[in-house]
């Protein structure tokens, strides 16, 4: 058994050992946190902010940015992507242009072929996707004016043959995808004998290779319907 002393000198050990280890770590609770943090902020800080804002009360990009930030990718000089018309290439943009600003941008938002809805920009908004074509086509023949922030795109302004040049003649002129070509009446004489608003009907659902609506979404019905009323117009008219 310990003696009396020896226990009373172990304790007075551990009591000094303590205060010495209290001591070198700054003393009060409040200073550990101060010294904790300062050690660990090259590594990780943890800051508390409001939440960010409405993204449509911020200031639009411009074209060239959202053109630098992820057009550039598909569009550049050189870029991979084939089928992608190139920043100054005027004759690749030529008959893109000839459909205007709206349709282009329309078409951008929807998507087309390789290229995803609003280019894989997710998070931008109409007008800039418009500003982002009006960069790439002046710099390739066009003279387009560069939207204001929040301006709309007049979907009025569209007709309908604009709308099947820069979505629906891709598959329906050639064939791809197993859609039944324009120039191909037999083809088409099982959906035309249902009538119009049948073969609509059809579209906005999506049918075999076909999206629901054709892959433009931002369509309204009506103007669905004028777009497929055009198509039908030129079956076997040889596109």
């Amino acid at each position: 058994m310990l003696s009396k002393n020896y226990r009373s000198c172990a304790l007075a050990s551990v009591i000094a050992m303590t205060a010495s280890v209290a001591f070198a770590m700054g003393g009060s609770p409040a200073e550990d946190s101060d010294a904790t943090a300062a050690r660990i902020q090259p590594v990780a800080r943890l800051q508390m902010a409001p939440l960010p804002t409405d993204k449509g009360t911020a200031t639009p990009r411009t074209g060239e940015q959202l053109y630098k930030a992820i057009c550039f990718a598909c569009h550049a000089p050189g870029a991979a992507i084939p089928t992608s018309p190139k920043i100054g290439d005027k004759a690749a943009w030529a008959p893109r242009i000839g459909v205007g600003l709206d349709v282009l941008t329309k078409t951008a938002i929807s998507g087309k072929n390789a290229m995803p809805p609003k280019g894989g920009a997710m998070d931008a908004s109409e007008t800039e996707i418009a500003r982002a074509i009006v960069y790439m086509t002046n710099k390739s023949g066009a003279n387009f004016h560069e939207p204001a922030a929040g301006a709309k795109i007049a979907s009025g302004d569209r007709t309908p043959e604009q709308i099947a040049q820069s979505a629906c003649l891709k598959c329906h002129e050639t064939g791809e995808q197993g859609a039944p070509k324009l120039s191909d009446k037999a083809a088409w004489s099982q959906r035309t004998s249902k009538g119009l608003d049948a073969v609509t009907k059809t579209v906005i659902r999506g049918h075999g290779n076909m999206p629901a609506r054709g892959g433009l979404a931002d369509l309204t019905d009506a103007e669905l319907k004028s777009v497929i009323a055009y198509l039908l117009k030129r079956v076997g008219s040889g596109g």
